[in-house]
């Protein structure tokens, strides 16, 4: 059994994508990230970074004590690792998922994060950071159109952690000031990854939360949780 410490963000999406896909047994612990619960000293023994998503496996492979994973690059490996899923086992087709796993959680989810900060939530409009993110932005799925230029999939003709670590930061491009029109490799990975009964079910989990979120832009109690720590 999985115990998956999520709320409904695009790195937490990541985790259900590939648990649904793998048909791996698992239960949802909310972390609501508004209300600081990231901050209870619980969470903090799993996830030292006060963020989720994090996991602990009850039983890890070695026999031995539940083993908590945090950070969604290294929980979707450690998966894939469990599994034998979605993540190729030859040395070179492991090493170019791998990187493209890393280029999204160093590079796209990083700066699409900026720019959710700076075009939604920032108190007041910053034109240049919004324009330096959103050019970002654009230069990332550029980047994305071109690797998908006569593949499938990020890492070739096979669905794997690359794709499920990307997809959900491209589920908001309208709002990052992306049309896909503008990227049809985009689009028809993002069509066809979105058509997938497990992606359904995975987004379905975070719509079971809904009534629990809030508003961030006008809650000050929840930004100064999200946005004021020191």
């Amino acid at each position: 059994m999985i115990e998956l410490y999520y709320w409904p963000t695009p790195n937490g999406h990541k985790i259900t994508l590939f648990l649904e896909e793998a048909g791996l047994p698992y239960v949802v612990k909310p972390v609501d990230i508004a209300r600081g619960e990231q901050f209870e000293p619980a969470f903090l023994a799993i996830s030292p970074n006060n963020r989720m998503p994090a996991i602990v496996d009850t039983a890890p492979a070695d026999g031995g004590a539940p083993l908590s994973v945090f950070e969604s690059g290294a929980i979707l490996e450690y998966l894939a690792d469990k599994s034998g899923q979605f993540l190729p086992r030859d040395p070179r087709g492991r090493s170019e998922t791998l990187q493209w796993l890393y280029w999204q959680v160093g590079g796209l989810g990083p700066m699409l994060g900026q720019n959710h900060h700076f075009k939604r939530y920032a108190p007041e409009p910053i034109p240049y950071a919004i324009e330096r993110y959103v050019n970002e932005t654009r230069r990332l799925y550029g980047v994305l159109d071109r690797r998908l230029q006569g593949r499938a999939f990020i890492a070739g003709e096979h669905y794997g952690i690359a794709d499920m670590a990307a997809y959900p930061w491209t589920v908001p491009h309208e709002a990052q000031g992306i049309e896909l029109a503008d990227f049809p490799e985009v689009r028809r990975w993002f069509e066809a990854i979105a058509a997938r009964p497990a992606t359904q079910r995975a987004y379905a989990v975070g719509e079971a939360l809904k009534s629990r979120q809030v508003d961030i832009r006008s809650d000050e109690a929840a930004r100064r949780i999200l946005f004021g720590q020191k």
